[in-house]
């Protein structure tokens, strides 16, 4: 089996990971909190590896990518597993736990893809970057022929976002909150830590689009919200940014959010981002990517039923650039 790529050695026995924050300490037989990595004799190694619990052929924008070739399909493949704990997850029957599977060696995968006739894939559903070891041999062997995709929650640590990088076209980060307090108690994670990964991906030059989960009396605050807008356009106020709305799932029992709440904070949105969008909300006019400069229609959206209107990253109208992948 194949050695997880970032640990250290405690004792004889003893293994530190240092692949995301958590930094766990794990003993003979232990796994950590992602399920993906166990110490077996007294080396760190991915359990997970070759395991793929999932393989669908999914349109761009469920990811959501409005942003990147718009209207093609990419194939989705999932691990089980996650670092975060969030008692709203969408995916928590693969995400809290561990399931063994079959092997599917990174050559099956790609040839899988091309069987397909796709030119890209998504590792997504549950948390892909703690299936590092699998993607970053992928993309040793394939980013060249195949675009990379991540669907991630942005919680790793510098050293290891950065040598895996390189081989990575798009990500969509999944920014939960911007209140530090709710990043550790309720999810188990660290906002500065999805901050700083935010700002490599952009340093890097990956496309990024960031997606926020809109959850009535936890995530909605309107000064918190300010503040997350601000940080992005910080960033880039060309990063498309996605406003999801919340349905009861898991261990969260909350009302769906409040469709005036919505529309609301995608106005705040709006005056400092160039490119927002509402999801899970009916009416396709919040799912239209808009010329920013003079308000032409450019790509209309009609639930996945996608209509690009363009032929290079400009406005046919106003010869706007539009931060966009064709």
């Amino acid at each position: 089996m194949r050695r997880c790529e970032f640990y250290e050695k405690i004792d004889l026995n003893r293994v530190r990971c240092t692949l995301c924050p958590h930094y766990c300490t794990l003993s003979e037989n232990q796994s950590g909190l992602c399920f993906g990595r166990k110490n077996i004799n007294g080396e760190l190694m991915p359990v997970n590896y070759e395991k793929a619990l999932t393989i669908a052929d999914d349109p761009i924008e469920k990811k959501p990518l409005y942003h990147f070739h718009p209207g093609s399909m990419i194939v989705s493949v999932a691990q089980h597993g996650c670092n975060l704990r969030c008692p709203f997850c969408q995916n928590y029957d693969i995400s809290q736990t561990y399931r063994d599977t079959p092997s599917l060696p990174v050559d099956g995968l790609y040839n899988i893809i091309r069987k397909k006739k796709r030119d890209s894939v998504a590792f997504t559903y549950t948390e892909p970057l703690m299936w590092y070891e699998y993607i970053l041999d992928f993309g040793v062997k394939y980013s060249h022929e195949i675009q990379i995709v991540l669907v991630t929650n942005g919680t790793i640590n510098e050293e290891p976002l950065r040598k895996i990088v390189p081989y990575i076209k798009a990500v969509n980060v999944d920014l939960k909150s911007f209140n530090k307090d709710f990043y550790r108690d309720e999810l188990k994670g660290d906002l500065e830590t999805v901050k700083r990964s935010i700002r490599i991906f952009s340093e890097e030059k990956v496309h990024i689009e960031v997606t926020h989960l809109l959850l009535p009396g936890k995530t909605d605050d309107e000064r918190e919200f300010h503040d997350m807008i601000e940080f992005i356009a910080s960033v880039s106020p060309k990063i498309p940014f996605h406003i999801s709305r919340y349905f009861p799932n898991y261990k969260y029992s909350l009302s769906p959010t409040p469709l005036d709440r919505m529309t609301k904070l995608y106005k705040i949105a709006g005056k400092k981002l160039e490119y927002v969008y509402l999801g899970n909300v009916a009416g396709e006019w919040f799912s239209d990517t808009l010329c920013p400069k003079c308000k032409t229609l450019l790509v209309s959206r009609d639930g996945y039923n996608t209509l690009n209107s363009l032929k290079e990253p400009e406005c046919f109208n106003c010869k706007e650039k539009i931060n966009i992948i064709l």
